[in-house]
């Protein structure tokens, strides 16, 4: 299984790939540079929204848009002008804190999490952004708030705060938004590299990218078995999305933010989108913000 470049761009610290599947694009975002990206394999056009602010995640609105969790909290960015809408900001209060990934749910919401912006343990949150535009804290004490899933009977969310080393599960409830029960399902050895961006394929196993780990690897959440590993040409693995008509391709961010130049000669593709074409196994469909 080797990685593909897709396109010769890179980003400072490229995170959340997801593929809008009406459109045929992947999309992802640059979160230091303040940028949603997208590129469509078909047409090799690749187009770049500035929203002029860190940016921790964007998702697919039903109406085509990006909902985005940006510094300043919640908003809607415009496909077509880049134009944002400030919606909520549930951590106004706290200016060292920006927003590190988030997904939609098969509720409809997006689900968000915040980090230090020093890495400071323990000063986050994760929340949840209701269609009616209300926000609910979900977990607290959070340090690195980043991969996320839900199981094919979304009955299960699963679940990385980074510096744990560890996948959560909680039994997950779409109609409440509720989160109960949480265990660990799968801890992650630190040789590996740190867990960040996560997805789930159809036969249900995790996948996740590995931060200073150079490579993706495939969990079984239920035994706690590792049952793949896929080296990267770069260190800084930040998520994976299944993309593709079929579902069957694997898109993957990564970073170049905090390397040195020896670093930087040793691995010159850091902060590129890679693909792996056919990889074998095919993702579940992603979800959509609205009711």
């Amino acid at each position: 299984m080797k990685a593909e470049i897709v396109l010769p761009h890179q980003c400072m610290l490229g995170e959340g790939s997801v593929w809008d599947s009406k459109r045929g694009v992947i999309c992802w975002i640059d979160i230091l540079n303040g940028e949603i990206h997208e590129y469509s394999p078909e047409s090799e056009k690749h187009k770049i929204i500035p929203v002029n602010q860190m940016i921790g995640a964007a998702v697919i609105c039903r109406d085509g848009n990006f909902l985005a969790a940006l510094k300043n909290g919640f908003g809607f960015v415009n496909r077509e002008t880049g134009d944002v809408n400030m919606l909520a900001n549930p951590e106004s209060h706290i200016p060292g804190n920006r927003f590190n990934d988030g997904k939609c749910g098969p509720d409809g919401r997006f689900w968000a999490g915040t980090m230090s912006h020093t890495d400071e343990p323990e000063k986050g949150s994760f929340y949840v952004f209701g269609t009616d535009h209300s926000v609910t804290k979900k977990i607290s004490n959070v340090s690195i708030s980043n991969g996320m899933a839900w199981r094919a009977d979304h009955k299960i969310f699963y679940y990385i705060d980074t510096p744990t080393f560890t996948v959560a599960a909680y039994d997950y409830d779409k109609n409440t938004a509720e989160l109960d029960n949480k265990r660990v399902v799968i801890n992650i050895p630190e040789e590996d590299g740190s867990p960040d961006g996560m997805t789930i394929d159809s036969d249900g196993m995790l996948w996740i990218a590995h931060w200073d780990g150079w490579q993706i690897t495939r969990w079984d959440p239920d035994t706690e078995k590792k049952l793949m590993s896929i080296r990267l040409p770069a260190a800084r693995i930040t998520s994976c999305a299944f993309g593709g008509d079929d579902l069957e391709d694997l898109y993957i961010t990564s970073a170049r933010t905090g390397l040195t130049n020896d670093q930087l000669a040793e691995q010159p593709l850091a902060g590129s989108l890679f693909v792996i074409k056919n990889i074998g196994y095919k993702g579940l469909p992603g979800f959509e913000f609205g009711s």
